[in-house]
């Protein structure tokens, strides 16, 4: 069974049993249900849904049935196409919607496809909405509108280029600035969506771009996870363009990399900490990132005078966790930037445009400039779970032994020491523990790794 119902939306991979797989039958029943919620908040009236999609194979059928569903449900559609996981964002907000499906899996492989739900505001919906659409879906009784009820297409157009717009109109992007150093770009968009956006984008700002899987074939060139093990390629062909970086994105471009001019990995974590400490520099004030990310946002926001907060894994407790402190920036250490003059929302467009604005105002390389931060290493690892292991009670095992440590338990277990910490939970879209650490040194961070990979070995048995 690979159907995944969560905070992330309802992924699977394509074909297979009904209720088991993202079948025809399992999109109109969740697409079905997602109408249902936001009917109830429409008074006397259709609602209008947003439908974006990222270019993996799947991404056409399941659009078209979603689009249909939406429509015999009694709901007006804006079919904005191929477009980001940020641009159908934005599109909910600027086009007064009710609401939004992204038709994306991210960062899984080319098998998986997902249903992302949005609110009115371009946002996630929260726990509490996904489990009134968990809800909805089991319920068979669903009575469709006739003929004089259903809805109609308002609007198929492209979002892209108004995205874009909206990116380089913002105060803090110097475009300007960022033309005069006519930077020299290789560009890594795995075959999606971003292949559409991103060397777009970069012109705009003046740049020289080299493309690397930017045909929106949805065949991915790489596992389109953007971590350095996957990147080999980009890395070789910044140092053989003698480039000035490498810009790398996910599927549905809402997470960012960067390559730095000698080939290496600038790190996903950094991404964040550099922009943050950014408008941090104009803009003193809070940050939020998830448990999972770096320590060096902490230190980045503190050394500015601000401060800084952790929530849940997630994009929406992200979200929401910003908007209860006022956050100026946040975001998540997969390389997420969440902007609020823009939008709440992960962007590896806005996160583009303040990197290199902060790189031009710094006048520095990007090895120059990663070494202004504190350098962290992180190790991101997983346990593969069977059906007989109980994660909660595995967790709270770990909880009581280390009870004298610093502990946070709003997402799994993280717990901090001086010099290093470790990130137990549940992964949300894959069934697996994820055994996250992060320290001064790599041996490090894979030495706390491996031993609470031991610990909850011996824990299970």
């Amino acid at each position: 069974m690979t159907l995944i119902k969560s905070i992330s939306g309802i992924r699977g991979t394509i074909g297979g049993l009904a209720g088991e797989n993202l079948t025809p039958r399992d999109v109109v029943k969740f697409t079905t249900a997602y109408v249902r919620l936001i009917s109830d908040r429409v008074a006397n009236r259709k609602p209008v849904i947003v439908v974006g999609r990222d270019a993996r194979l799947s991404g056409e059928l399941v659009s078209d049935l979603v689009e249909g569903t939406l429509l015999a449900s009694g709901a007006d559609v804006i079919n904005v196409g191929l477009c980001t996981t940020p641009g159908t964002e934005m599109a909910v907000i600027t086009k007064h919607a009710d609401g939004g499906i992204i038709i994306t899996a991210s960062h899984n492989p080319r098998q998986w496809n997902a249903l992302k739900l949005l609110n009115a505001d371009g946002e996630f919906l929260s726990a509490a909405e996904g489990q009134q659409v968990l809800a909805l879906s089991e319920e068979e009784e669903f009575d469709y509108p006739a003929i004089d009820g259903i809805g109609r297409v308002l609007l198929r157009e492209d979002y892209n280029d108004e995205h874009i717009r909206r990116v380089l109109a913002l105060p803090m992007v110097d475009v300007e600035a960022v033309r005069r150093r006519h930077y020299k770009v290789v560009v890594d968009a795995v075959n999606s969506v971003g292949g559409v956006v991103m060397p777009k984008l970069l012109r705009e700002l003046g740049c020289e771009v080299v493309e690397l899987n930017c045909e929106p074939t949805g065949e991915f060139a790489h596992n389109p996870e953007p971590l350095p093990e996957h990147l080999r390629g980009i890395s070789e062909t910044v140092v053989r363009e003698k480039a000035d970086l490498g810009v790398v994105v996910d599927p549905d471009v809402d997470r960012l990399a960067f390559v730095s001019e000698d080939g290496t990995m600038f790190g996903e974590e950094y991404t964040l900490v550099s922009v943050a400490d950014y408008i941090l520099s104009e803009h003193p004030g809070n940050t939020v990132s998830n448990l999972s990310s770096t320590r060096a946002l902490r230190d980045v926001t503190e050394r500015r005078g601000g401060h800084y907060y952790a929530s849940a894994v997630g994009e929406v407790n992200v979200t929401t966790k910003m908007k209860e402190v006022g956050a100026v920036i946040g975001g998540e250490g997969n390389g997420g930037v969440i902007y609020p003059e823009l939008h709440y929302g992960r962007d590896a467009l806005v996160g583009t445009a303040l990197f290199l604005t902060w790189l031009t105002k710094r006048g520095m390389t990007l090895t120059q400039l990663r070494a202004t931060y504190p350098a962290y290493y992180a190790s991101k690892n997983r346990i593969e779970l069977t059906p007989e292991i109980d994660v909660d009670k595995v967790l709270r095992e770990v909880k009581t032994r280390y009870a004298n440590e610093n502990v946070n338990d709003i997402d799994g277990v993280k717990i901090d020491f001086e010099n290093n910490w470790v990130h137990l939970r549940k992964s949300n879209t894959e069934p697996i523990i994820r055994v996250y650490t992060e320290a001064r040194s790599m041996e490090e961070a894979d030495a706390l790794a491996q031993r609470f990979i031991a610990e909850i070995r011996e824990i299970c048995h």
